[in-house]
């Protein structure tokens, strides 16, 4: 099929199969077993962009997905992009381990887990960081001993996110005790709902509770759900944070149309005429929507020159640091454009946009350490993409 009728044939299909309700900020699922759907639409949404294997639109078919060429996925997300349509699923399951299974699994393991991922029945959680190894992850202690046909988990995750509404989690653990640190770890993944795992939700400085501690407790886990050989955990567990990297630095689905920035600072800020009032938020406004537009096309430059590549390259690290970093700015922006509006956290002086901007400007702030700190991210551009010496 020619690009041209590729594009014919998802802007019909798009037209005649997403819901108008959903055609708004605000539906995003990340599926599971416990997920719920405020809006019944944004379910149906789900359901027919994944009978289209379009919630992993490059996916191979046999696995559920869409099977996309890299030019194809482009022009869905501009066609679903133009009538606003959300991106009906994320989560670790599409952009983390999903991607890793696809790298390192077996055949096996690619049919029992990928297609749950594709229709959204299950959700992910990560466990990586440790109470005593977060930053220095190869210090992990978290223990898998053989069994027979089975690891024996003892031990326990933090910062898990989302582990309280997870389904399964995928986990670096140490098999060989007596290697040097980095070749000891295996990768298991592992049902949340198994005996022996206990999740403990750790409340924010934003109010919310999206992190978690992880306990396991002698859980019994089948070796055929180690993902790679033994004692190559920290092979696949560096490629997933390579995904894991380029999804927080921006490298995802279509996003929605949302007020801009200079929208906000109008209704705050004032105008005179048509410019915003205030001269030193207009030129850091101008600013940002500069930084913004230049490292979208960045990114689309990067994944153009790496069609023909499935995995991703060090540069996610350059990807992740800037990504975040620049989102970390635009929260203080916004925070200088409400003023007093933006300290509110309840009550009826500030409205749901206010409150919700507060915990967005407290939020972002752990921006800088989810997937790697930015000091790890500038280690790893300086190694690994501008070959300076260690």
């Amino acid at each position: 099929m020619s690009i041209d009728a590729f594009r014919a044939d998802a802007r019909e299909w798009l037209e005649s199969n997403c819901p108008e309700s959903v055609r708004t900020a605000g539906f995003y699922t990340a599926g599971g077993r416990k997920a719920t759907y405020p809006n019944p639409d944004s379910k149906l949404w789900l359901d027919r962009m994944a009978a289209r294997g379009w919630t992993a639109p490059t996916w191979p078919t046999e696995y559920g997905g869409g099977g996309l060429l890299p030019e194809e996925l482009r022009t869905l997300e501009d066609e679903m992009r133009r009538i606003n349509a959300p991106s009906p699923l994320g989560g670790h399951g599409l952009t983390m381990i999903g991607p890793a299974i696809l790298e390192f699994g077996s055949i096996d393991q690619c049919m029992e887990h990928l297609p749950p991922i594709v229709r959204g029945e299950i959700r992910w959680c990560q466990g990586y960081s440790e109470p005593g190894a977060g930053s220095d992850l190869a210090s992990l202690q978290c223990r898998a001993e053989e069994d027979g046909d089975d690891y024996i988990v003892n031990g326990s995750k933090i910062w898990t996110s989302g582990a309280d509404q997870a389904d399964w989690i995928f986990c670096l653990v140490r098999t060989d005790f007596d290697a040097p640190k980095h070749q000891g770890i295996s990768f298991l993944v592992l049902d949340m709902d198994s005996p022996g795992v206990t999740v403990s939700p750790i409340e924010l400085i934003s109010g919310s509770s999206e992190f978690c501690q992880t306990f396991f407790d002698n859980v019994r886990v089948p070796k055929r759900q180690r993902i790679g050989s033994p004692g190559e955990g920290w092979t696949v567990g560096k490629r997933l944070l390579q995904y894991e990297r380029s999804s927080i630095g921006g490298r995802g689905g279509p996003r929605q149309k949302a007020r801009t920035i200079d929208e906000i600072a109008k209704d705050y800020c004032g105008t005179v005429g048509t410019k915003i009032a205030r001269d030193d938020i207009r030129a850091r406004i101008v600013h940002q929507n500069i930084d913004d537009a230049a490292y979208q096309l960045t990114i689309r430059r990067s994944f153009e020159e790496a069609a023909n590549s499935a995995a991703p390259s060090f540069l996610s690290s350059f990807f992740k640091y800037y990504g975040t970093e620049q989102n970390m700015r635009r929260q203080d922006l916004m925070m200088d454009i409400l003023g007093s509006q933006g300290l509110g956290w309840a009550g009826d002086g500030f409205n749901g946009f206010e409150r919700g901007s507060t915990r967005g400007w407290l939020r972002s702030k752990a921006n800088s350490i989810e997937g790697g700190t930015s000091e790890v991210q500038l280690n790893i551009i300086a190694k690994r993409v501008l070959g300076l010496p260690d």
